[in-house]
């Protein structure tokens, strides 16, 4: 089965607001093994949704629509609707019960705009949205299902999970879609495909496979489809277990994993709590740390030593190290992290100096130049890198670097354990 998702609203065109909903349906679709054809954002404009409408009717299987059901008068997918289908408003008497309950609560009066919300086509079904004022809408049309749906986003999902989801399963004749994420670090998209080429070369017909990089990783995806979901995901599986011999150093972790997330695993499972000392990176290994839940637990803190007077007042550093190689030096963020992890009583400590820019390089160290030193009670490693010119990027590509440079110390220090 093949569905359309149409995005209804000018503050998504003009870039007011991010898309979130078609992403959001487009995964939870793919679990009931609808395949989406196309996503189209249009304008709330009467000829405009009709004739968008009318040829994804044409196209697909579904069309599910969101946007335009709110009180206002340039909400206008209810009346577009009926024009398109031949049919006309009515009350909802449950609906407008509803909504008098939601306006009760609040101690607000029921205006006559916010009634009409319980105005629907006469020829849909109703899907009630507990968390809202405006119902989803199930047309069939001519052997083909068009819903419409509220474009906030959690009462679109509500309605999607309790209601379309659920039918939409069924109507899926037994067939599933897989499709099985990899996370890799560390090989440029370029080198990472000619490392996998043959790989991928003999893989089989029926797996599809995707790159999907990012500033700071590359995503591959496995998908196949069939009438087994069980055999499916045996045959991914037997190319993720190839893929693991081939870059075993380079896959992190899976699906919606993150370097934050699989080194926070690997700290709290082995009883290990980190230190960092920050410099060009700011803070924001700590915040990738901490943005995880239960971080508490193997996080004790940081120093973000900026300036080299805290470098050496904060975390020990011997001024003559600075004077001699420069803060940007191996030598200086190898002590940075020794220095945390002494001063802070843990188990591996994580330092960066850098000249993020996009002023500051010289020709011996060019903007974009890290050091990244992760140390730990049996001695301590580092690594220089040569990023771009962008600061943000550098910022963010330094401080993945510097976990991943962890997570590797942590798996090899266990083997040797």
């Amino acid at each position: 089965m093949y569905a359309t998702i149409i995005t209804i609203g000018e503050e998504i065109l003009i870039g007011q607001i991010v898309d979130t909903n078609s992403a959001w349906m487009g995964y939870e679709l793919n679990k009931v093994g609808v395949k989406v054809r196309q996503i189209i954002s249009i304008p709330d404009i009467d000829e405009q949704i009709k004739s968008t409408v009318n040829q994804s009717v044409n196209d697909s299987d579904i069309v599910l629509i969101t946007g335009g059901l709110g009180p206002t008068n340039d909400d206008i997918t209810k009346q577009a609707l009926c024009q398109l289908f031949g049919s006309e408003l009515v009350v909802h008497g449950p609906t407008l019960e509803h909504i008098r309950q939601i306006f009760a609560k609040r101690g607000l009066p029921l205006t006559e705009l916010n009634s009409k919300q319980a105005e629907i086509p006469s020829i849909c079904e109703v899907l009630h949205n507990p968390l809202g004022t405006a119902p989803g809408m199930w047309f069939d049309i001519n052997s083909k299902i068009v819903v419409s749906m509220p474009g906030v986003p959690f009462e679109m999902k509500g309605i999607m999970q309790q209601h379309v989801l659920p039918r939409l399963d069924a109507f899926a004749d037994g067939v599933s879609i897989v499709h099985k994420t990899i996370q890799t670090f560390g090989l440029p998209e370029s080198f990472l495909a000619e490392r996998l080429n043959d790989w991928e070369a003999n893989m089989p017909r029926n797996i599809n496979v995707a790159y999907l990089p990012n500033p700071i990783s590359i995503r591959i995806r496995l998908s196949s489809s069939g009438n087994s979901k069980e055999l499916i995901e045996l045959e991914i599986q037997k190319q993720i277990d190839a893929l693991l011999k081939l870059i075993p150093n380079n896959i992190f972790g899976y699906e919606n994993d993150t370097m934050a997330s699989v080194v926070g695993d690997l700290l709290v499972n082995n009883s290990l709590m980190l230190a960092v000392a920050e410099s060009c990176t700011g803070g924001t290994i700590a915040h990738l740390i901490t943005h995880q839940s239960g971080s508490s637990r193997y996080f004790l803190g940081g120093v973000v030593a900026y300036s080299n007077d805290v470098k050496v007042s904060a975390l020990g550093v011997d001024s003559h190290l600075i004077e001699t190689y420069g803060a940007v030096s191996q030598q200086v963020v190898e002590s940075m992290a020794q220095g945390v992890m002494l001063k802070l009583g843990s188990d591996y400590g994580i330092a960066t100096s850098g000249i993020a820019g996009p002023t500051g390089g010289t020709p011996g160290k060019p903007v974009g130049t890290v050091w990244v030193a992760v140390s730990s009670k049996q001695g301590v490693v580092s690594e220089r890198f040569s990023f771009g010119s962008d600061r943000e990027r550098n910022i963010l590509r330094s401080s993945v670097s510097a976990l991943n440079m962890l997570r590797l110390l942590i798996l090899s220090e266990k083997k040797i354990q």
